[in-house]
């Protein structure tokens, strides 16, 4: 739409292109772009239902689209709500895990127990012991041949009283009966009563080797045990008597399993377990689970305890991926959006809010921007939201606008890059401004240097992150003669370019890859043998006052890498 004639525009301080986080987003709702990942987590035909991807790649903005578009038929569940904290710190489970007895069965058991109660809860909305009555019996009379599925809504029955609670409450309720029937079989082996059975990690201790084995066999057996065939059961009435319609088609959304919800010892077992059953669940034709993870959590889960089943679980995976057409969609509808609210409906794109060519560097406004981003919506919203901060009273940006912005963006990057490594790789933020002041591009030989300067962080009374910079320095401090930089520096460099601080060139392409663009190139030594430098991504130039003087002139700059 053209501007009327005479009238010149003027951008106002409150102008933005909305929030940066799905819950604090405004324009969520009326600007929201429907990306290929959301046409997928919405497919009742697409079986993927393990959506992982790095933090602001938008996966909670998606998942709360879902519910606002099909509000009768999503159920969300907060892992926070779960009571996980409470049955991981119980002195049973305590006492079983120094037997070091298997617990997957009883994880598999609660979260199955969970997910069951919740959709029965949903689809029947029982909320009080009346629905709960006329639930059982409905379905009772619609499985009255079949002894097999009748034994499995006795299942049911044993929560009276709790089942149209809280979900923390009833996750209380079937540990405490677990618990019980650990302290039935303790009691049978001690020769006293049930009541009298303190279960306590001391006692594993003073307990003979002997003793130890039983102990662990006797409840290993209990474990295994644990309500599992019964919920298996339940599982066939869950598809051919409660969701037995698409009418019925129901979605489970998982989401902030990045949270604190669990001790860092048990969440890998939870979640494992969760994939578990969430694979189970989908022969329930009408049930669709998805459980949204960030990339690190995922990347750092160890399947080979349930007998390497992470292939399967891969192989029905999303990875969030943002091409800078979609990116630029997206901009585009939020700045068209905002236009709108804020009385500026000559603004029908991000180019109509973004100052012109750079004839100098020959550099457009858009790719400059998204040059500076990781590939995330987070990324691009905050960029322009900081340039239209210090624009009030403009007709549009100016490049010095997008210079200055850049400062405060960039050290906002920082922090969030060291926000969602830091769990993982503790003390993260100091190995990152190891590179203050370096140079954009580096030769191998240059980023040796740095490396070098990461590594003796070992020696820093004050770095946390002494467990895992062990591990990956072990090649330099074992080194020989004859080893090769590649082999040397692989672990070192797999981080930085896992994390997304680091890019490289490979046999002198023109461009860095990123691993937004190639999540795998860093893995295999072999890449690293056929690099021809490296980039810290232009995200955090600003913040470590990186020089880009490499950036314009271009690859001239950059020298051939030490062999052998």
């Amino acid at each position: 739409m053209a501007k009327a004639k005479g009238i010149v525009r003027r951008l106002r301080g409150e102008f933005s292109l909305g929030g940066e986080i799905a819950e604090a987003d405004g324009l969520l709702n009326d600007a929201f772009f429907d990306s290929s990942l959301y046409r997928a987590l919405r497919s009742k035909d697409d079986r993927r239902c393990f959506v992982v991807g790095r933090t602001g790649s938008g996966k909670s903005a998606t998942l709360l689209r879902l519910k606002e578009e099909n509000p009768a038929h999503v159920i969300e569940i907060n892992p926070i709500d779960l009571s996980l904290p409470y049955i991981t710190d119980l002195g049973v489970v305590q006492y079983l895990s120094a037997l070091e007895v298997h617990l997957d069965s009883l994880y598999n058991a609660l979260w199955k127990h969970v997910l069951l109660i919740e959709i029965v809860k949903h689809r029947y909305s029982i909320n009080s012991p009346d629905a709960k009555q006329r639930f059982l019996s409905s379905v009772i009379d619609k499985i009255r041949g079949d002894s097999k599925k009748k034994a499995a809504l006795a299942y049911l029955e044993e929560f009276e009283g709790k089942f149209w609670c809280e979900t923390d409450e009833r996750v209380r309720d079937i540990t405490h009966k677990i618990e019980d029937q650990f302290k039935s079989e303790a009691a049978a082996k001690f020769g006293v009563k049930p009541a009298d059975v303190n279960f306590s990690t001391g006692d594993v201790s003073i307990s003979s080797r002997e003793e130890r084995v039983e102990l662990a066999q006797r409840f290993q057996r209990v474990v295994n045990e644990t309500q599992l065939p019964k919920l298996n059961t339940m599982m066939q009435v869950l598809n051919d008597e409660i969701l037995d319609s698409p009418q019925n088609f129901t979605y489970i959304v998982i989401d902030d399993l990045d949270k604190n919800w669990a001790s860092d010892r048990v969440k890998n077992d939870l979640i494992r377990n969760l994939f578990q059953v969430v694979f189970d669940l989908k022969r329930v034709q009408n049930l669709k689970v998805i459980v949204a993870l960030r990339t690190n959590i995922f990347e750092a889960l160890d399947f080979s305890t349930s007998g390497g089943q992470g292939e399967k679980f891969r192989a029905l995976t999303m990875r969030v991926r943002w091409t800078p057409g979609e990116i630029e969609s997206l901009l585009d509808e939020r700045a068209r959006v905002a236009g709108t609210l804020h009385n500026l409906p000559d603004i029908n794109s991000v180019r109509d809010i973004l100052p012109g060519s750079n004839n100098t560097a020959r550099v457009k406004p858009l790719a400059h921007i998204l040059r500076r981003t990781l590939m995330r919506p987070r990324d691009a919203i905050a960029y322009v939201n900081e340039c239209l901060s210090l624009a009030e009273g403009k007709e549009r940006l100016t490049w010095e606008v997008l210079n200055r912005a850049e400062v405060r963006y960039s050290r906002g990057r920082l922090l969030a890059l060291r926000d969602e490594w830091e769990p993982t790789y503790p003390g993260i933020e100091k190995m990152l401004h190891c590179f203050n002041e370096a140079p954009g591009t580096l030769s191998p030989e240059m980023l040796t240097k740095y490396l070098d300067d990461s590594a003796f962080l070992m020696a820093d009374v004050s770095f946390t992150g002494i467990k895992w910079l062990t591990e990956l320095t072990s090649p330099l401090w074992n080194s020989g003669d004859s080893d090769e930089w590649a082999e040397l520096y692989q672990p070192l460099v797999k981080l930085l370019y896992d994390i997304g601080f680091l890019g490289t060139f490979i046999a002198n392409q023109k461009e860095a890859v990123f691993s937004q663009d190639d999540p795998d190139i860093a893995d295999a030594i072999e890449n690293l043998r056929r690099a021809t430098g490296f980039m810290i991504h232009p995200a955090f130039w600003a913040a470590l006052s990186v020089s880009n003087a490499a950036e314009r002139r271009g690859r001239r700059s950059i020298t051939s890498p030490r062999r052998g």
